[in-house]
């Protein structure tokens, strides 16, 4: 869990702005987005997948494109 030290003198805004920025590092927000419901490990695999073939897909055509 991030901690973040409360600084009277500084605005409220910057301290709350470093803790969200600090739980985004930490992975925070993904990991309760992923425990919302249960995944399968065939699902959660298939959605591998397929972002792994959009990575690619995404990398060959910007090879293709930096070329000309």
């Amino acid at each position: 869990m991030p901690s973040i030290r409360v600084d009277d003198r500084k605005p409220f805004d910057l301290t709350l702005r470093k803790f969200k920025h600090a739980c985004e590092k930490a992975g925070i927000r993904q990991e309760l987005r992923e425990r919302q419901h249960y995944v399968k490990p065939t699902e959660k695999r298939k959605i591998a997948k397929r972002l792994a073939v959009k990575r690619a897909k995404i990398a060959t055509r910007n090879a293709f494109l930096s070329k000309y």
